[in-house]
Formats: C-alpha cells, sequence, structure tokens
C-alpha cells in the first residue's frame, strides 16, 4: 500500500535527518526538536519518574507504573543510528511502554559516536542490563521477566545484549526489536528502493555508519551485524516490529526469519505504509496505532 496518509502529511514537516552540511552537533539537536514533548503536561502519565547516573558515568531513566509490582522489567535502548538521540527523545515512547505493557522501563543514555565509536555502545548496554538486574528487587520487578528492547540502533543493541549475556546472565526473556540494524556486510532490497525519500535516507546510513565503525572489518562483527551469531537457537523469545517504506526492513525480516529458523519463538509485526522511526510520532494517527498495537504484543510475550 502507499504511504499511510497521515504519515505522509506528517512527514511534511520532518526535516531530514541529516542535512548537507551540518554537524553532529547540529543534527542532535534538530532530532531534539522534532521529539521531545513540550510541555511536560503532555506527556503520559506513569508511576514515577526517576533518573539516576549508574557505574562510571552512565546516566539512566527509570520508569515505574502506577499499579503494585512485581513488573516485567525493559531495559530500553534508544534510536538515532548510533549518534543522536538521548532520554529525552525517547521520553514518550519508554512512557507508553511502561503504562501499556505494565512494565518497569530502564531507559539507557549510552555513549554515542562519533565521540565513542563501537564498541562503547555495546559496553554501556551491558552495563546498565547488568545493573537493572542486580537491583530488581528495588525497582519492583519479577526476575523472571527481564527484557531488553530497543528502535533502530536501539533494536542493534538489544539484540546483541541478547547474545552477549547468554555464558554468564543475567537470563533475558524476551528481546524486542523495533525496526533494528541486523546486518550491516551486505546490501538488501529495501536499501536502495527506500534510501531517499522516507526520512532515513543514504545520507543518514553513510553518517552512522562512517561514525560508529572502526574499520572495514566490524560489519561481520556479531556485536554490530547480530544476524552472523553463530548461536542463533539459543536466544531468547523476540518481538521483531518493522515498516513497510524502510531502507532496513529487511534487515529485520531476515533476522526474525533466522531465528524462527534456528527454533527461537519470534512475534513479527510489518506495518504496512508505515516508516522507520513511528516509535517517536505518537501525534501521527498511524504510528500511534502502530505503537498500540506493537505494544500491546510485547505485554502479551511478558
Amino acid at each position: 500500500m502507499p504511504v499511510e496518509p497521515s504519515v505522509l502529511a506528517a512527514m511534511q514537516d520532518m526535516p531530514p535527518l541529516v542535512t548537507e552540511g551540518a554537524s553532529v552537533a547540529d543534527i542532535r539537536a534538530a532530532y531534539r526538536r522534532q521529539c521531545v514533548v513540550e510541555p511536560v503536561s503532555d506527556r503520559l502519565p506513569v508511576g514515577g519518574v526517576e533518573d539516576r547516573t549508574i557505574g562510571a558515568d552512565l546516566p539512566i531513566r527509570i520508569y515505574r507504573p502506577q499499579g503494585p509490582g512485581p513488573h516485567p522489567t525493559i531495559v530500553y535502548f534508544h534510536g538515532g543510528g548510533w549518534v543522536f538521540g538521548d532520554l529525552d527523545t525517547h521520553d514518550s515512547p519508554c512512557r507508553a511502554l511502561c503504562q501499556q505493557v505494565d512494565a518497569v522501563v530502564v531507559s539507557v543514555d549510552y555513549r554515542l559516536a562519533p565521540e565513542h565509536p563501537f564498541p562503547a555502545g555495546v559496553q554501556d548496554a551491558l552495563t546498565a542490563t547488568r545493573w537493572v538486574a542486580d537491583n530488581l528487587d528495588e525497582l519492583g520487578a519479577d526476575p523472571a521477566r527481564l527484557a531488553v528492547a530497543g528502535d533502530s540502533a536501539g533494536g542493534n543493541f538489544a539484540a546483541v545484549v541478547s547474545q552477549q549475556l547468554l555464558d554468564d546472565g543475567p537470563p533475558i526473556a524476551a528481546q524486542v526489536l523495533f525496526y533494528p540494524t541486523t546486518d550491516v556486510s551486505r546490501r538488501y532490497p529495501s536499501g536502495p528502493m527506500f534510501a531517499d525519500g522516507y526520512l532515513l535516507d543514504r545520507r543518514a546510513l553513510k553518517l552512522f555508519g562512517q561514525a560508529y565503525l572502526t574499520g572495514p572489518a566490524d560489519v561481520t562483527d556479531p556485536r554490530i551485524s547480530p544476524l552472523l551469531f553463530d548461536r542463533l537457537g539459543e536466544l531468547p523469545p523476540a518481538v521483531v516490529v518493522t515498516s513497510e517504506y524502510d531502507p532496513i526492513r529487511d534487515q529485520g525480516v531476515a533476522y526474525a526469519a533466522a531465528l524462527r529458523d534456528a527454533g527461537v519463538r519470534v512475534e513479527e509485526l510489518q506495518f504496512a505504509g508505515m516508516i522507520h522511526g513511528f516509535l517517536t510520532m505518537p501525534g501521527v494517527p498511524a504510528a500511534r496505532r502502530a505503537i498500540e498495537e506493537s505494544f500491546a504484543l510485547v505485554r502479551k510475550i511478558l
């Protein structure tokens, strides 16, 4: 189907993620202006929100549901191509996830490239997940329902964390991947098909690769391309959500298929007429419906 009309209308007011000649600081500021919900009174209510710093200097934000626990817990990694995004740009989807799944959500403000290229973000994602696992009692969480989730580059981190924790834990109950990057080692048909005109474009994708990767060999490292991991059959159940008009759509589809072929339970959704990044577009009716349907599936699997 064509791009959903409410999405198409919203795209008219969305600047490109990366404009010609823009600095990284400019790109980050523009993305914040697009995503941050103001005023505070317009934000979805949850039981409580708390900012903390863990480890050496890793900011997190904890969202608690309104009802009594124990709750499932979701460690959330924001999108932004490993280059932009923060706790505020993804405050809206984390609130919705907390409210609609009735889960404790811990959002992670991992280090960004190009100042901190691979594997800095992966290291922060692992640090945060282990901290959450060590503090489940304080969080009012159910130890049997610890999940990792993320969108785009954050979906990449959620997949990688699930893999990296297989041997020494903590055990992950589910990996929830929204339009994730899963394999940068090869080209997929959706790349050239949707690389122009659908918000996430070839200019942005080029910047992300240049900023995050440290050399050509990185593309086949499973910590960057989790589809290449050699123990997929040992991974936890997955929710994989993709969008029709997304240049990295086929990476998510391929990862879901590989997990399923390896014997992993996979719940897969693909939204027709939708573009990359819909989690941060709650004001767009079609995006809001996709968010609600996705989060209902997450609640079911947890």
